[in-house]
């Protein structure tokens, strides 16, 4: 007998708990515990470039822009793309009648100035029971029907009160142009708690592609200058810096009414997002499926041949920088400009001084002359002085509901309306249910099935009385997976086996795998893609992969499944797999919805009884974000996934709530 077989026939015939009174595995583990940690800790010496893989991936998807014959096609074909856009990705999930419900907006107090304009205050409904908040800068001499500028805001604490903001408006109203200055979510009266950007995958949980509610602020404000009688209706421009550039491409490529636009450094393109991810860390830049069939180049394309410039910044201190971007959002789109005979209606400018990110005073004096250009206004060259005519952003205040609703609280509204359809108890009903829930899964989470290419043996090491062998397993879709397996000495290689995951990375999951190991099983300890060692640096990956039209939590349970097989096939034993944590629980519980003839035993701890957690608590993108997957609580919750599991055991050790 060896050395570890006999310590654990010592420790079974209860001679150690009866000299120190404790339980077996207990005493056993207190030995073995330490080795299991250091052998977990140490990380594996062949980790490939997760971000190499992900781009690799990624880039793949990439839509490749069309080469229209014809401005007669091209236009039938922006057409096509934007009814496609918005009605399948920006209003999916969305109530019909608040899609076209009317602008709603109440007058909330008039500030009088002695320089030509005076300044409404505004509120607005987004959709009912969230409100927003805008300023309106009006010329108080207006003579016939005037154009009008939709300025749309970025990330900046003081909302519509920042300074160059007022500058920017204030000359528009000086010089006889209606100025909108609309509030941005999550920002100025807006910085509520709830309303942080993280908070917005919440709506895409509960089946509302939050891109939805972005746009349909934004749009509100075009509706309301477009209803305004001294408005040019053909002179309707806009223009933002940083999120407000993105919005402005956004909603000036999606809305014909956009006569004239002005971006400032405000997207990218994926190549450009996908080497410098960290230009494009939210939600709504990413929105599910955004980009799965167009990117940002094409949407610039959707503006041709109507007027449009394009300012970035050479040094830029957050995103896009005019380098980067250039080749990409302005070189390969001029020939759709060219297509109309109209070059010079597609502009670029690089900002130099300061050149860092801003909408100072050389972007403007750019902004001031494209627009009087293509308004047909004298031409506006300089900034009329205007420093001490800013106000405060106490000042401007204007005020929203006590009670309005957050994306929080709106997601949570909207998931009081979901029912989730419960298994028959009839056999043949059952089996027709699983059938259709099980394909709708697939279909929710994208899953694609892979296979394991190459399960790579990079490291192996002794430590107590039991071996590990480290794996690298490279899948069909390129992407690869980290696991250690772990076996006592004594136990045999075809040993029933458990993959142990933990939200924390395998790293942390010396507790669970020492239990296996103690009771002579073999285990697996596996980081999928996204996790511990896996997760790729610099940059909301999911959010990317997400807009590509690829799912996270599909990417995840298709890892796994093929992962079960390859364990499987190795033993020759059922598969059981152990999760600690609410996102592994879910991949696993995927995983044995989609195959569930490849587990025999899913254990959770630490997990949900509801995916309802998510938003009861609520828990922010970045801390789970494969779990707000667009639709999976509007279709599924925990329940129904342990159903589909049949006839796999699920078992919850512990829960969350």
């Amino acid at each position: 007998m060896d050395s570890a077989s006999a310590r654990r026939s010592l420790i079974t015939v209860g001679i150690l708990p009866f000299l120190f009174g404790t339980e077996v595995v207990s005493i056993y583990a207190q030995v073995s515990k330490p080795y299991v940690e250091q052998a977990l800790a140490q990380a594996s010496r062949d980790v490939p470039s997760r971000q190499y893989q992900l781009q690799e991936f990624l880039l793949k998807r990439i839509p490749q822009l069309p080469v229209p014959a014809t401005p007669a096609s091209w236009s039938a074909e922006e057409e096509r793309i934007r009814k496609h856009v918005l009605d399948d990705l920006v209003y999916h999930g969305w109530p019909r009648d608040w899609i076209d419900a009317a602008p709603q907006f109440e007058e909330m107090g008039i500030i009088e100035t002695t320089h030509g304009y005076r300044i409404h205050k505004l509120r607005f409904e987004v959709v009912p029971g969230f409100h927003s908040t805008a300023l309106l800068y009006e010329p108080t001499k207006i003579v016939g029907r005037v154009p009008a500028i939709l300025n749309l805001l970025g990330h900046e604490p003081d909302g519509i009160g920042v300074e160059y903001e007022q500058k920017r408006c204030i000359n528009f109203a000086k010089r006889g142009i209606i100025a909108l200055d609309l509030e941005f979510i999550g920002f100025g009266e807006l910085a509520n708690p709830g309303n942080a950007h993280d908070f917005a995958s919440q709506l895409n949980l509960v089946g509302s592609n939050a891109l939805g509610l972005f746009y349909l602020s934004m749009r509100r404000g075009l509706d309301y200058l477009s209803g305004l009688q001294q408005v040019d209706t053909s002179r309707i421009g806009v223009t933002g810096l940083s999120g407000g550039g993105w919005q402005t491409v956004m909603l000036s490529a999606l809305d014909p009414r956009v006569a004239v636009a002005v971006e400032v450094a405000g997207i990218g393109s994926r190549e450009s997002n996908l080497t410098h991810p960290v230009d494009t860390d939210e939600t709504e830049e990413d929105a599910p499926d955004l980009m799965q069939q167009q990117d940002y180049p094409e949407l610039i394309a959707l503006r041709a041949p109507r007027p449009t410039m394009e300012i970035h910044n050479g040094a830029d201190s957050c995103c896009f920088r005019a380098p980067l971007v250039k080749p990409y959002i302005y070189d390969q789109v001029k020939p759709f400009f060219q297509l109309y005979g109209a070059p010079d209606n597609l502009a670029w400018s690089e900002n130099l001084y300061p050149g860092t990110h801003n909408y100072q005073l050389e972007n403007r004096n750019q902004a001031y002359r494209f627009f009087s250009t293509y308004f047909k206004l004298p031409l506006l060259d300089g900034e009329i002085y205007s420093d001490d005519e800013i106000r405060t952003p106490q000042e401007l205040s204007i005020g929203v509901p006590a009670d309005n609703l957050t994306f929080v609280t709106l997601a949570r509204h909207l998931a009081k309306q979901i029912h989730h359809e419960s298994p028959s108890t009839d056999s043949e009903a059952r089996q027709a249910w699983t059938k259709a829930e099980r394909q709708k899964l697939k279909s929710v989470v994208r899953y694609e099935p892979v296979s394991i290419v190459r399960a790579l043996r990079v490291d192996n090491d002794r430590a107590f009385d039991f071996r590990t062998l480290s794996y690298r397993f490279d899948f069909s879709n390129e992407l690869s997976a980290n696991g250690i397996l772990l076996r006592e000495e004594a136990a045999p290689e075809d040993a029933a086996a458990t993959i142990v995951l933990d939200d924390k990375g395998y790293k942390a999951a010396t507790n669970r795998v020492t239990q296996y190991l103690d009771r002579g099983e073999q285990v697996l300890a596996l980081d999928l893609f996204f996790n511990g060692d896996l997760l790729p640096d610099r940059g909301s990956w999911e959010l990317l992969t997400d807009s590509s039209g690829a799912r996270p939590l599909g990417l995840e349970a298709a890892q796994l499944v093929a992962i079960a097989r390859w364990l499987h096939s190795t033993t020759g034993k059922p598969v059981q797999v152990e999760t600690v944590g609410i996102r592994n629980q879910v991949i696993a519980l995927t995983a044995a919805a989609i195959a569930p003839e490849d587990f025999s035993l899913v254990t959770s701890a630490n997990g949900m009884k509801t995916l309802s957690y998510l938003i009861d608590t609520p828990v922010p993108f970045r801390s789970a974000p494969e779990l707000f997957c667009l639709d999976l609580y509007r279709h599924f919750d925990i329940n129904t996934l342990e159903a589909l599991a049949a006839p796999t055991k699920i078992v919850a050790l512990s829960s969350l709530r």
